[in-house]
C-alpha cells in the first residue's frame, strides 16, 4: 500500500522564519565579533581579559532576557515579545556601532544581549506552538538555521567591512545589524499569534482561524484544537468563539511548578538543562567565537587568510545544519544528537592532537596546519548536524503547553549562562592547559555528555505536542504534568 506523503504548509513555514529571524541578528552578533574582536583590541588598545569579557558579556546579558521573555510572552503574546527583542536589539546594535569608547561598546553589547535572550527563548517556541506533528522538527529548526545564516553573515561583514580604515571598520560591523532589527519588528507584526497561547486565553474562534492557515486541512486543524483546549482544561465539546477560562494563563505561578515539579516534570527539567549544559560544554564556542586564534596556531597570518577561514566554518556549518533539518522529523531526534556527538568527539582529539604537535614544533609541520583546519571544519559539521539544531528542537516541544514559556525560558538561561562562561575562559583555559589540552578537555566532557543524551533523552519524533509528549517523560505511578 503506498502512504502518502504529508505536504508541508507553506504559511506556516513562512511564519516560523519571520519569527527565527531575530536569530539572525543573534548569530550575526556572534559572527562579526570573532573578527571585530582583533579590530577593536588594536583600536581600542584593550587586553585580553576585556576582550574575553567583551565576548562573553553577550550571553551574561542574554539571561536577563530569556528569564524575563517567557513571563512577557505569556502575558502579552508569542508574536509581540519577538518584537520587543527585535527593538532591544536595535538600541544595543546603535550602541556598539557607535561604540565611542570601551565602555560604550560593552554596554551595547549588554543591551543587545538582553535581546539575544528574547531571540533564543521565543522563535523555538512559536515554531513549534504553530507547527503540525509531522513538520515541527523542520519549523523548530529554524531558529538554528537563522542563526548559522547570522554566523556566516557575520564572517562575510568581516571580511568586506575589514577593509575599511581601522577606527570605521569594527564600528561598521557592529552597527549595521540595526537595520534589519526595524524590517524584523515591522514583518512580525504581520504573523499570526500562537493559537496555543490564543486557547489559554480563551479566545478559541481566533485560534481556529489561525489553525486552519497553518494546518494541510480542516480535520487536522479540528483536531489540533482539541489537543490544545484539552491541556487548557477546556471541553472539546465546547464550540464557543470566546470561552471563558477559569484563569486567563499569563504565566502565573509557573516557577512554583517547575521548582516544586511532579516526577515527569523533574524529568523534563533535567533533559532540559543537560542538553543546554553539554551544547556548550564540549566546545562549539571555542571554535566558532576563537576561530581566527585557531587558524593563527595552524599557520594563517594574514587577516584576509584568517577571515576566507572562518567563512569557510560558516558556510559547513550552514550546510550542515540544513541537512539536519532535511533529517530530524525522518530519522529522529535521539539519533542525530548521538551520532553528531561521535563526530564531534572525534574531531575534538583530532584537534587537539595537530594543535599540540603545532606548539611544540620548532619549525612549520604544514600536514599538521592542513589537518587542523580539516579537524574544525568536521567538528563544526558534526555540530551542526545534530547537537546545534537538536537541542532547541528539543527543548522547546517537551514542556507540558502550561510551563512552556517559561520553561523554555529557565532553558535558555542555562544555555547562555554557558555560552558565556566558555566564552569568557576559554584564553584563560588554554593559556593554562595549552590549546590543545583544552579540546582535550572538551573532547572528554563529550563522553558524560553522550551518556547523558543516551539515558535522560528519549526519543520524541512524532508525538503530539500536548498529550503525547506528556507520557514521553511519564513513569508508571507518576501524575499527570
Amino acid at each position: 500500500m503506498e502512504i502518502k506523503k504529508e505536504k508541508k504548509n507553506k504559511y506556516a513555514f513562512a511564519c516560523s522564519f519571520i519569527a527565527s529571524f531575530i536569530s539572525i541578528l543573534m548569530g550575526y552578533d556572534t559572527g562579526v565579533m570573532s573578527g571585530a574582536m582583533l579590530f577593536i583590541q588594536e583600536d581600542l588598545k584593550a587586553s585580553d581579559t576585556q576582550i574575553q569579557v567583551l565576548a562573553g558579556i553577550l550571553n551574561a546579558c542574554a539571561l536577563i532576557g530569556s528569564l524575563t521573555a517567557g513571563r512577557i510572552s505569556d502575558l502579552i503574546g508569542r508574536r509581540y515579545t519577538i518584537v520587543v527583542g527585535a527593538v532591544i536589539f536595535f538600541v544595543g546594535s546603535v550602541l556598539m556601532g557607535l561604540g565611542l569608547n570601551f565602555a560604550m561598546l560593552l554596554s551595547g553589547r549588554c543591551v543587545a544581549g538582553v535581546g539575544v535572550g528574547y531571540a533564543l527563548m521565543i522563535a523555538p517556541v512559536y515554531s513549534a506552538e504553530i507547527s503540525s506533528t509531522s513538520s515541527r522538527g523542520l519549523l523548530s529548526s529554524l531558529p538554528e538555521i537563522c542563526i548559522s545564516l547570522g554566523i556566516l553573515s557575520g564572517y562575510l561583514a568581516n571580511f568586506v567591512f575589514g577593509k575599511l580604515p581601522l577606527v570605521y571598520g569594527w564600528r561598521a560591523m557592529l552597527g549595521v545589524a540595526a537595520i534589519p532589527s526595524i524590517a524584523l519588528a515591522a514583518s512580525v507584526i504581520m504573523m499570526p499569534e500562537s493559537p496555543r497561547w490564543l486557547v489559554m486565553q480563551g479566545r478559541v474562534k481566533d485560534a481556529r482561524d489561525i489553525l486552519l492557515r497553518v494546518s494541510n486541512s480542516e480535520e487536522e486543524a479540528e483536531r489540533r484544537l482539541g489537543e490544545i483546549k484539552a491541556a487548557v482544561g477546556i471541553d472539546k465539546a465546547c464550540a464557543g468563539d470566546v470561552v471563558e477560562v477559569e484563569s486567563k494563563h499569563h504565566g502565573e505561578g509557573v516557577w512554583r511548578e517547575i521548582l516544586r515539579p511532579t516526577p515527569a516534570v523533574r524529568r523534563v527539567l533535567i533533559a532540559t538543562a543537560g542538553i543546554h549544559v553539554f551544547q556548550h560544554a564540549t566546545g562549539i564556542e571555542a571554535v566558532v567565537l576563537y576561530s581566527p586564534r585557531i587558524f593563527k596556531k595552524a599557520g594563517l597570518v594574514t587577516k584576509d587568510q584568517l577571515f576566507l577561514a572562518t567563512i569557510a566554518v560558516g558556510v559547513f556549518k550552514m550546510a550542515f545544519i540544513l541537512l539536519a533539518v532535511m533529517l530530524v522529523d525522518r530519522v529522529g531526534r535521539r539519533k542525530l544528537l548521538l551520532g553528531s556527538l561521535t563526530g564531534m568527539m572525534a574531531s575534538l582529539v583530532g584537534l587537539g592532537t595537530v594543535l599540540t604537535v603545532l606548539e611544540r614544533a620548532e619549525e612549520r609541520v604544514v600536514w599538521a596546519e592542513v589537518l587542523c583546519v580539516v579537524f574544525v571544519l568536521s567538528f563544526v559539521s558534526s555540530f551542526s548536524s545534530g547537537l546545534g539544531p537538536v537541542t532547541w528542537v528539543y527543548a522547546s516541544e517537551i514542556f507540558p503547553l502550561r510551563l512552556r514559556a517559561q520553561g523554555a525560558s529557565l532553558g535558555v538561561a542555562i544555555n547562555r549562562l554557558m555560552n558565556s562562561a566558555m566564552s569568557m575562559s576559554f584564553i584563560s583555559l588554554y593559556n593554562a592547559i595549552t590549546i590543545g589540552g583544552a579540546f582535550f578537555l572538551f573532547a572528554g566532557i563529550g563522553v558524560f555528555a553522550w551518556a547523558f543524551y543516551y539515558t535522560c533523552c528519549p526519543e520524541t519524533k512524532g508525538r503530539a505536542l500536548e498529550e503525547e509528549m506528556a507520557e514521553v517523560f511519564s513513569r508508571p505511578g507518576d501524575k499527570k504534568p
